[in-house]
């Protein structure tokens, strides 16, 4: 999948105050690939696996709940088959997915795929900005602004219930708990000796080989420097400045989030979401 980036950068996020900016503004930007692994430079985050097809062929998304289910929900959303992109945002928000909250939350706002409902929108995209994250810190302010005071009281509790199931504190483990199963699984006895391991996958020429210090690279699969690589793509994201009406500076919030903590749900049962033939999912470039 390849979206060109925008020309511009500025590093504080400009939005309107009286036109509405879709979430897929900030997203087109940054779920496209960062880099790939030919790229090398200083001052450019991690690449991201997912703009590698061989990485992809060789099943790195299957043991990353998160990108595989955010990746299937967009592939859904641009098919215009909203109802089930809600579904599969849901189910990789329960991996601590941030930008599929953010897309469940922008969803639930603009009624796409469920009914609308400013509330529960406020909720999530306060759970989506749970991190810190510039861009997802601006939207939950402008949700929180429009509602009303009654609104807002549902909101908090409505969050406590949210935030039980998919923030972080239950749904990091989760993730966790996928990485480190899934590392096992596919190194087998030579775990801890990835760059010694070799992998092949089928490709249009034969079989082409994967060299396993970059699959096994320790950022993918160990969840502390995993959420790190995230971390480094979304804290400040690179957009440009966008325009639309008359265009206000929203300022920089701390990443406290007004909903009561809640105790985690470590018992959730995981969304479902249906079958779609994901052997090309990740590879697909746009037109």
């Amino acid at each position: 999948m390849t979206i060109k980036p925008p020309l511009s950068h500025d590093t504080d996020l400009m939005i309107t105050m009286r036109s509405r900016i879709s979430l897929l503004v900030l997203l087109g930007a940054l779920f496209a690939p960062t880099c790939v692994f030919a790229q090398k430079s200083p001052s450019a985050p991690p690449p991201d696996p997912t703009s590698d097809q061989l990485m992809m062929s060789a099943g790195f998304l299957s043991a990353h709940p998160d990108l595989r289910y955010r990746l299937l929900g967009l592939d859904e959303f641009k098919q215009g088959r909203y109802e089930d992109a809600f579904r599969f945002f849901q189910r990789a928000s329960f991996y601590a997915d941030k930008p599929s909250q953010g897309m469940v939350a922008e969803m639930l706002w603009n009624g796409q795929g469920v009914a609308k409902d400013p509330v529960l929108a406020y909720a999530w995209m306060d759970l989506a900005a749970e991190r810190g994250y510039a861009g997802f810190l601006g939207l939950r302010e402008r949700y929180w602004n429009s509602l009303n005071e009654a609104e807002r009281e549902r909101a908090l509790a409505d969050g406590e219930v949210i935030y039980a199931k998919y923030g972080d504190a239950a749904a990091q483990p989760r993730l966790a708990t996928v990485l480190r199963r899934e590392r096992r699984n596919i190194t087998g006895s030579r775990t801890g000796f990835a760059g010694n391991v070799q992998i092949y996958v089928p490709g249009p020429g034969g079989f082409e080989q994967i060299d396993g210090s970059k699959f096994f690279d320790d950022r993918y699969w160990d969840p502390k420097q995993y959420q790190a690589w995230h971390d480094s793509i979304w804290m400040k994201p690179r957009i440009g400045r966008v325009r639309v009406g008359e265009v206000e500076q929203v300022p920089q919030q701390g990443p406290a989030s007004r909903i009561p903590t809640a105790k985690p749900d470590t018992e959730a049962a995981e969304p479902a979401t249906p079958q779609r033939d994901e052997s090309r999912l990740g590879t697909q470039e746009e037109g």
